[in-house]
C-alpha cells in the first residue's frame, strides 16, 4: 500500500480534510488496472516507438489539502511508469494553494529518496506551482493532460458565491471570534456545497473538459455522489459523440444511499 502524504502542517479551519472521497481518489489511481491504462497511455509512442513522450501536466482543481495531488506527485512512477510528469494545484482557496504546495512538496521529498533505483534515472518529480483560480479559467486550452476533480458534490439549495481576492488578504488577528467563524465556514461551504443535485460546479467543468484535456491522451477523473445520477452523465458524456467515453474506475463500494461514491474516467478514444 502506498502512503497517505502528510497534511499535518494544514489548518483546517477553511480548507476540506482528507475523507472518504479522497482516500478513494488515491485507491482508484493506484490501482492495478488504472495505474497500468495510465502507464500504458502515457508511455507508448506509436510514431516514434525510441522516443519518450511529452511530460504530461496533471492538473487537479479544488485542491484543498493537497492529499491528492500531492499523493499522485509523490508516486508518479507507480502511477504513470514515469516521474516527469508536471503536477499543478488550482483552487479559489488561497490557503489550500498554500497548504497544497506544501504537502505535495513534502510528499515528493518523502516519497522520492536520493537512494532510488537505475530505472528511474534518480529523476524526481517537481512541483510546478498552486494557482488561485475558478476551475479551468487559468488553465491554457487543450494542454491538460490528466485532470483531477473533487467536486463539492453534497446537494445544497444555493451554491456558495465565489470568493473575492481581496477578502482573502483579511487579518484573522484583526477581526472578532463571530467575524472568524462566519469567514470559515464560508470557505467551508466551498467544499462540498454543490447546489441542485450537487452538479452545479459539475456541471460547469463538464463543459470545459472537451477544450481542457490535451488532443490525443487527456483524460479526466470526476468523482461523484449517487445523489449526482453519475449513470446520467456518463451518458451523456458519451452523447457528446466524437469518440468521448466515461466509465466507472473507483466505487465506494457503499450499496446504498447518496454517499456512495463513484469515480469516473472521462477520455475520447482516438483511432
Amino acid at each position: 500500500m502506498l502512503p497517505t502524504p502528510c497534511t499535518s502542517h494544514v489548518s483546517f479551519d477553511t480548507i476540506y480534510e482528507p475523507s472518504e472521497d479522497s482516500y478513494l481518489f488515491l485507491d482508484t489511481l493506484a490501482s492495478p488496472s488504472e495505474s497500468a491504462w495510465l502507464t500504458q497511455r502515457f508511455n507508448a509512442n506509436p510514431s516514434s516507438p525510441d522516443q519518450p513522450t511529452a511530460s504530461p501536466l496533471v492538473v487537479e482543481l479544488g485542491t484543498g489539502s493537497g492529499v491528492v495531488l500531492g499523493f499522485v506527485a509523490a508516486n508518479s512512477q507507480v502511477i504513470f511508469g514515469r516521474r516527469d510528469i508536471l503536477p499543478l494545484g488550482v483552487d479559489v482557496n488561497r490557503n489550500a494553494c498554500i497548504a497544497t504546495r506544501e504537502t505535495a512538496t513534502k510528499a515528493i521529498k518523502e516519497r522520492q529518496t536520493d537512494n532510488e533505483s537505475a530505472e528511474t534515472n534518480n529523476q524526481k518529480t517537481v512541483y510546478l506551482s498552486s494557482v488561485m483560480a475558478d476551475l479551468g479559467s487559468s488553465l491554457r486550452p487543450g494542454s491538460v493532460d490528466v485532470l483531477l476533480f473533487n467536486p463539492p458534490y453534497v446537494p445544497s439549495e444555493e451554491l456558495p458565491r465565489l470568493p473575492s481576492v481581496t477578502e482573502q488578504d483579511v487579518d484573522e488577528l484583526g477581526i472578532s471570534r463571530s467575524a472568524k467563524f462566519e469567514r470559515d465556514s464560508y470557505f467551508l461551504s466551498l467544499t462540498y456545497a454543490g447546489g441542485r443535485d450537487g452538479m452545479e460546479t459539475t456541471d460547469r467543468l463538464l463543459d470545459e473538459i472537451p477544450g481542457l484535456l490535451a488532443p490525443g491522451r487527456g483524460v479526466a477523473y470526476v468523482l461523484f455522489c449517487a445523489q449526482n445520477r453519475p449513470q446520467e452523465v456518463k451518458e451523456r458524456i458519451r452523447a457528446w459523440g466524437d469518440g468521448w467515453q466515461a466509465e466507472t474506475v473507483g466505487n465506494s463500494g457503499q450499496q446504498a444511499g447518496w454517499e456512495k461514491l463513484v469515480i469516473v474516467r472521462i477520455w475520447k478514444e482516438t483511432e
